[in-house]
């Protein structure tokens, strides 16, 4: 087995989107800031309302998958299908555009914290223009591993045998064979954790710090990950929680423009073009 290290250290950056939503971008804050076929991990969490509560009106997307996953809160998503989805803590809502969609992301509170990540992961070029797709994925749906040290492994995508058992998250396989999981440890803990070879590895520290080889990652930070097979995590004083999210790189090129992410320059005209015409989702 062979233990990934500490590739490159990425602090979030403070930004806003949506209607003037704030949030903290760990991947993509800049062009050409991804990690193949990871394109985006944006994080939000505010006590204020004013930092949320405009929310994501409607809004389109083509080419890529959409992950929005909630720890605290409530938001409603909605559709030109006609999905209409309730996000509740515990909860993620798994969104292919695929050739088109146009949907609204919007808070359910006006008060108390908003808290959680939305991930875009790209598609391969066979399947930008497939049928647009829409999953909402309840907390009891999310598999939870009881670590025997304390601590516990949500696994919202992917599968991880650990413990003489092997379990699979309710989104498995697919072009990009993505994997994520939500990582919890105590204080003065260790964690070695099993992952496929190829991935390409990303993991986001929200909570406390952990270290990983002799680097100490602290809150709000992203870290992409070499080569390897495995995954090891130590905690000190205090407890910790990460994102480990990784995918099967497509080695594609990729062209984006806001919410349009194709392979080449004609293709994302066609799409601006599609969606000013009205035809982004026919």
């Amino acid at each position: 087995m062979t233990q990934r290290s500490i590739v490159e250290i990425m602090p979030a950056v403070d930004t806003q989107d949506g209607a003037g939503v704030r949030l903290q971008r760990a991947l993509g804050a800049r062009p050409g800031a991804r990690l193949d076929p990871l394109l985006m991990l944006d994080a939000f969490s505010s006590d204020n309302p004013d930092d949320y509560i405009a929310g994501f009106p409607a809004h389109p997307h083509r080419g890529f998958e959409t992950v929005t996953y909630i720890l605290d809160g409530h938001m409603l998503h909605e559709d030109h299908l006609g999905n209409r989805g309730d996000l509740v803590a515990g909860g993620v809502q798994w969104m292919t555009a695929g050739r088109g969609i146009i949907h609204s992301e919007m808070p359910q509170q006006t008060e108390g914290r908003l808290r959680g990540f939305q991930l875009w992961i790209n598609l391969p070029a066979r399947e930008k223009m497939k049928p647009a797709g829409y999953r909402d994925i309840a907390p009891e749906e999310i598999p939870c591993i009881e670590l025997a040290q304390g601590g516990r492994i949500k696994v919202i995508a992917g599968h991880l045998e650990l413990q003489d058992m092997r379990v699979t998250g309710p989104i498995a396989g697919g072009a990009t064979e993505p994997l994520y999981l939500d990582v919890s440890l105590p204080p003065q803990s260790g964690l070695t954790l099993p992952v496929p070879a190829g991935h390409n590895l990303l993991m986001y520290v929200f909570e406390g710090s952990l270290l990983l080889g002799d680097r100490t990652v602290p809150t709000a930070t992203a870290v992409v990950l070499g080569e390897g097979d495995e995954v090891a995590l130590l905690t000190r004083d205090s407890a910790a929680r990460c994102l480990l999210i990784g995918g099967k790189p497509l080695h594609e090129p990729v062209v984006q423009y806001g919410p349009f992410v194709m392979n080449t320059r004609q293709e994302l005209e066609q799409a601006v073009h599609d969606y000013q015409t009205g035809r982004l989702t026919a």
